[in-house]
């Protein structure tokens, strides 16, 4: 479990030194332009706002408390699966406790 809280925690960090290289271009006006006017970057979005959807279903689902979820959840839109991640990294032994009881 630890190896893999490891590996999810170290493509959490070169997914957000890829978000820093990005940003530091500086070119998200034109790389949103090209989201939104192409077919495959509509499939993009599409996609990713549909693994927000399940990630969100997911902690909704394992978090014990609604108001715990809903502060994991409502972040999701604006941090991405850096946000998701992190609540892996965190609650992936009770994910896996959880699992094996059923």
């Amino acid at each position: 479990m630890k190896l893999l809280q490891a590996v999810i925690a170290a493509a959490t960090l070169g997914l957000g030194a890829l978000i820093i290289i990005a940003v530091a271009d500086g070119s998200f006006y034109e790389a949103g332009s090209w989201l939104f006017s192409e077919p495959w970057g509509l499939v993009t979005l599409a996609d990713l706002y549909l693994g927000f959807l399940l990630s969100a279903l997911i902690i909704w689902f394992f978090e014990p408390r609604p108001l715990k979820a809903l502060i994991w959840i409502l972040p999701i839109p604006i941090l991405g699966n850096l946000w998701t991640a992190v609540w892996f990294v965190i609650r992936l032994p009770h994910l896996r406790e959880r699992m094996a009881r059923r």
